[in-house]
């Protein structure tokens, strides 16, 4: 996997006058996502290229920014290895509904970073083979006793 950048989204603590503002600057298309009771999420189709979103500061002393993610094949991993590798885990892991899951960390130098990793898609049941009925076998008559010359 190429580990490309994939999602970007900025946290605010005015959610309003952030929408009202990029409204102005580009042409963007924004959407509500319900996230729970009183929760919404602002997602981003900028068209062509990486998509994001939008969202209120889960933490208010947190700063407003915004914070780019990256495609890996699993955030469980990824974060082990940024923690081993002298990373402060932010999220070390969070589904997000049925479509995959992320994780944040902050790099050594205090930069932020995501992590998206795809919902596993199952696997396509094969339709199951149908099993030859076998013929039952006929039974073999004993050879008829014949007479002795």
């Amino acid at each position: 996997m190429a580990n490309a950048f994939v999602h970007i989204e900025l946290n605010t603590g005015d959610l309003s006058a952030a929408k009202q503002f990029y409204k102005k600057i580009f042409d963007w298309k924004l959407a509500e996502m319900p996230m729970g009771p009183g929760t919404t999420y602002t997602t981003i189709n900028v068209g062509e290229g990486v998509g994001g979103g939008m969202a209120t500061k889960q933490m208010p002393d947190a700063p407003t920014a915004w914070l780019p993610y990256v495609m890996v094949d699993s955030v469980k991993k990824t974060i082990g290895k940024a923690k081993k590798n002298g990373a402060q885990i932010v999220v070390e892991y969070m589904p997000i509904s049925d479509m995959g899951a992320i994780g944040i960390f902050v790099d050594p130098t205090g930069a932020t970073l995501g992590l998206w990793e795809m919902a596993k898609k199952p696997a396509a049941k094969k339709p199951a083979a149908k099993a030859k009925q076998a013929a039952p076998a006929k039974a073999k008559k004993p050879a008829p006793k014949g007479k002795k010359k």
